[in-house]
C-alpha cells in the first residue's frame, strides 16, 4: 500500500495542471486522425526537459491515456479511427451515430474506457512491485537477453512480416552503435559531425513517428477527406451509466482481455480492442446485432483499449521491456531524466514511480469527465485540413528536435530518419521495433561487454550467456516469439491463398 503515501504529490498545483492539460490535450489529439498515441507522446517529450521527472511523466502518462480514449470520437462520429486501437469501435459506434445515438455511443465509450482503465492501473499498482523484486535476480547476461527479447517481441508482433520486423529491430541496433564506443572510445559510423555524440533518442523518436505522418498528410494535399461530422444529440448520462452496468458481460470481457493482452510485450491496443470485440460477440446471445449499432460492441472495444494501458507499463517499469510502442517512447522519457526502469526503480525513485502511477489512476477519472464535454469540440478539430495539421505537427517536430541540445544537427538527424522511415513504411517496415532497437541497443551492448568481462574471469562466455535456468528461459521465449510469429504469418498466407482460390 506504499502508493497511498504519494497521492498528495499528484495534487500539487503544477502537477495537477499538467495532468489536466495532458488529459484535455490528449483527448483532442486522439480525436485527430493520424495523430496516434505514440506520436503524441513523442511530440510532448521535449516539453518535459525543464520539469522534474515525476511531473514530466505525469504529462506523458495523461496524454497516453486520454489519446487512446479520444480516438473513439472520430471513430464514432467520422468513421475514422483516431488511432489503430479504435478500429473495433467504428464497427458499431459509427452505426449508432448514424442512427442518431452519437451521444449515447460517446458516453458509453468514455465510461467503458474509464472502468477498463482504472482496472488496468490497479493491476499496474499491485503487480509492478512483485515483479520488481523478482527482477533483482537479473545479472548482465539476463539483462542482455531481456534487451534482445524486447526487440524480437516488438519486431515480430508489431509488423506484418516477421522478417521485416526483425530487420527493423536490427536497423535500430545498428543506429545505436553510431558515435563513440563507451568502453574503448573508438569512433563508429560518424559520417557527419552531428553524429559525434550518437543519435539523440528524442530527435529519433520524433523523426521516426511524426515525420512519416507529416509526409503522408502533405501527400494528400488539400483534398477533402470526405468526412462528415454527425451532430451529437442530447442523451442522459445516468441512462448511459445504467446501460453500461447492465452490459456487465461485454464490460468484463473487454476489461479482462485488454488487461491480459497489455501484459504481453509488443501486442498493442489495436489487438486488444479487436480480440475483445470478437470474444464478446461469440459469448453474446445477440450476435446478429453486432455491426448494426450494438452498444456491447462499443463497450467491449473501448474498455479493452484502456484496460491495456496500465498493464503495458508493467514489463516496462520492472524489466525495461515496453509492452507497447507508446510504452517504448515512455522508456525514452524516463531515460532522459536519468531514470532507468528495473528492479531498483521502486527503491531509488519511489516518489517518481508512485506519483506517475497514481496520476494515471486519477487521469482515468478526469479523462471520463472531460471526454464527455470535449467530444463535440474534438470532432470539429478532426475536420482541420490535413495540410494545416501537417504544418502544425512539422513545426512542433522541428522545435522539439532543436530544443533538446540547441543543435541543428539533431534537426538534420530527425529529418533524415523521418524521410527514411517514410519510405521503409511503404515496404512494410515498422517504426516500433526500430525505435526499440535504438533504445535497447546500448543496454544490450553494455551488459554483453560487462558479462563478457565477468565470463572471461570465470566460466567463459558460452557458459555464462548460454547456461543457467533464467538464461535458458529467456532464450526460449525469444525463439518462441519468433516461431509463433512465423507460424501465424504462414497461417495467414495460407488462409489468404485459400480465399483467393475460392473467389
Amino acid at each position: 500500500m506504499e502508493f497511498i503515501y504519494y497521492f498528495g504529490d499528484v495534487f500539487t498545483p503544477l502537477s495537477f495542471m499538467l495532468l489536466l492539460g495532458g488529459t484535455i490535450g490528449g483527448l483532442i489529439l486522439g480525436a485527430t486522425p493520424g495523430l496516434s498515441p505514440t506520436m503524441a507522446v513523442a511530440l510532448l517529450i521535449p516539453f518535459t526537459f525543464q520539469l522534474e521527472a515525476a511531473q514530466g511523466l505525469i504529462l506523458l502518462g495523461a496524454a497516453y491515456t486520454s489519446t487512446v480514449a479520444g480516438g473513439a470520437v472520430s471513430a464514432i462520429l467520422l468513421k475514422i479511427p483516431g488511432a489503430p486501437a479504435n478500429i473495433a469501435t467504428t464497427l458499431d459506434g459509427h452505426t449508432m451515430a448514424k442512427q442518431g445515438q452519437g451521444a449515447r455511443a460517446l458516453q458509453l465509450s468514455f465510461l467503458a474506457s474509464a472502468v477498463g482503465g482504472i482496472f488496468g492501473v490497479l493491476l499496474l499498482i499491485f503487480l509492478t512491485p512483485v515483479l520488481a523484486q523478482w527482477a533483482l535476480a537479473f545479472g548482465p547476461s539476463h539483462l542482455f537477453w531481456l534487451a534482445i527479447l524486447g526487440v524480437t517481441v516488438i519486431g515480430t508482433l508489431d509488423s506484418a512480416s516477421v522478417v521485416k520486423g526483425l530487420l527493423s529491430g536490427c536497423i535500430g541496433l545498428w543506429l545505436a552503435t553510431i558515435g563513440f564506443d563507451d568502453i574503448m572510445g573508438a569512433q563508429r559510423f560518424i559520417f557527419h559531425p552531428a553524429l559525434g555524440g550518437g543519435i539523440n533518442i528524442i530527435a529519433a523518436l520524433i523523426g521516426l513517428f511524426a515525420i512519416p505522418q507529416v509526409l503522408t498528410m502533405f501527400a494528400k494535399g488539400r483534398h477533402n477527406t470526405g468526412a462528415e461530422v454527425i451532430e451529437v444529440q442530447r442523451h442522459s448520462i445516468l441512462e448511459a451509466f445504467r446501460e453500461l452496468f447492465s452490459r456487465t458481460r461485454a464490460l468484463s470481457i473487454g476489461t479482462l482481455t485488454g488487461s491480459i493482452i497489455g501484459l504481453i510485450p509488443g501486442v498493442g491496443g489495436q489487438i486488444a480492442g479487436l480480440v475483445a470485440y470478437d470474444q464478446t460477440k461469440k459469448f453474446s446471445s445477440e450476435k446478429d446485432k453486432f455491426g448494426t449499432g450494438h452498444s456491447e460492441g462499443v463497450i467491449a472495444a473501448e474498455s479493452a483499449n484502456n484496460a491495456m494501458v496500465g498493464p503495458s507499463l508493467v514489463p516496462l517499469l520492472t524489466l525495461s521491456i515496453p509492452g507497447s510502442p507508446t510504452a517504448a517512447v515512455l522508456l525514452g522519457g524516463l531515460l532522459i531524466h536519468g531514470i532507468f526502469p528495473g528492479s531498483d526503480l521502486f527503491d531509488n525513485h519511489p516518489d517518481v514511480a508512485w506519483t506517475f502511477i497514481n496520476s494515471m489512476l486519477i487521469g482515468q477519472v478526469l479523462m471520463c469527465i472531460f471526454g464527455l464535454y470535449v467530444a463535440g469540440l474534438a470532432a470539429r478539430v478532426a475536420q482541420v485540413p490535413q495540410s494545416v495539421m501537417a504544418a502544425i505537427v512539422l513545426s512542433l517536430s522541428v522545435f522539439g528536435a532543436y530544443s533538446v541540445q540547441g543543435s541543428m544537427g539533431d534537426v538534420y538527424v530527425m529529418a533524415c530518419l523521418g524521410i527514411g522511415m517514410f519510405f521503409l513504411e511503404r515496404f512494410g517496415f515498422s517504426a516500433a521495433p526500430l525505435v526499440l532497437g535504438l533504445i535497447l541497443g546500448p543496454i544490450a551492448e553494455a551488459n554483453f561487454i560487462q558479462g563478457g568481462m565477468i565470463a572471461d574471469a570465470s566460466v567463459g562466455k558460452a557458459s555464462y550467456f548460454l547456461t543457467g535456468g533464467l538464461n535458458l528461459f529467456l532464450i526460449a521465449v525469444v525463439l518462441a516469439s519468433i516461431a509463433y510469429s512465423v507460424w501465424m504469418e504462414l497461417r495467414s498466407r495460407r488462409y489468404t491463398t485459400k480465399e483467393e482460390a475460392q473467389a
